[in-house]
């Protein structure tokens, strides 16, 4: 990852999908383009215009937190970018401190034992979307993912490179933005994580979809929401999700799936749990 690059990137990005309008500036002639202006950036910053100028060429170095504030409202960014803008800043400044977290590939034999008495659908990820770790019910429901030529079963490495994603995923293009955009949210966190390098390098050469995605810079946090999937064995359902760090092992997180009660989508899971429970033992 080039810190520097990327920021200079991402604010060029930002300021591209705010127009005038949206800044409440007027709008006089013509408009080559739709966004703001950087010198329209810096007023409403209040920043002068050389500084933005260096800003926007991927020189944050010595940025103050009020700077970056300034910077956010002024291209009315939502949470996830503010928190990806911050971790960009704090990458390229030479003087602060770069807290590098463990590659987390390994679940603790206790977790193991905790996901496994979860009676719905259960799945450990790392930030990189790694899948470590998963109960009976939650490697049936993810069977395509597990079972992927495309090893170490990975979030992105099946989404992009694995055509059986698209069935997988009726929304497949909803999934695969959302989830380039939370890979970038975790690029911006922890810029020096070569895993995530060689995943990125991989699917940025493998996948004109992946590709694209990334250069778009768009970011999200994924911790909620619903997920419709097209299971191989069951048909149709879906679930809500929630995931939830693991406070004694950060990088980690527990993903948990749902139906609601009496529909389609739980009779269906109910289905695929018996399944699973009767093909386990072999």
């Amino acid at each position: 990852m080039d810190a520097a690059r990327d920021i200079s990137q991402f604010l060029t990005s930002r300021r591209a999908k705010v127009t005038p309008e949206q800044a409440g500036l007027p709008v006089f002639g013509t408009r080559r383009v739709p966004g703001l202006r950087r010198e329209e950036v810096a007023s409403l910053a209040g920043l002068s215009v050389e500084y933005y100028k260096r800003l926007e060429r991927g020189n944050a170095s010595g940025a103050s937190e009020q700077v970056l504030e300034a910077l956010s409202r002024a291209l009315q960014l939502d949470d996830a970018e503010r928190a990806h803008l911050f971790d960009l800043a704090r990458a390229v400044n030479p003087i602060a401190t770069r807290p590098r977290r463990a590659s987390q590939r390994r679940v603790r034999p206790v977790v193991e034992q905790i996901v496994g008495q979860i009676a719905a659908p259960a799945i450990v990820r790392n930030a990189r979307g790694d899948y470590l770790c998963a109960n009976e019910l939650g490697r049936a429901l993810y069977a395509p993912l597990f079972d992927s030529r495309e090893q170490p079963a990975n979030s992105a490495r099946f989404t992009f490179l694995d055509p059986a994603a698209r069935d997988f995923y009726p929304d497949w293009e909803r999934v695969s933005t959302d989830l380039v955009a939370s890979l970038r949210s975790e690029a911006g966190r922890d810029p020096y994580d070569r895993e995530l390098s060689d995943l990125v390098g991989e699917l940025s050469t493998r996948s004109d979809e992946f590709r694209v995605r990334w250069a778009a810079h768009n970011v999200r946090f994924h911790h909620t929401g619903v997920k419709r999937i097209h299971h191989p064995l069951v048909g149709e359902l879906t679930l809500n999700y929630e995931s939830t760090e693991l406070s004694a092992d950060p990088g980690l997180n527990l993903n948990i799936f749902v139906a609601e009660p009496g529909s389609p989508s739980q009779q269906a899971l109910d289905i695929l749990a018996s399944w699973s429970a009767t093909v386990a033992p072999t």
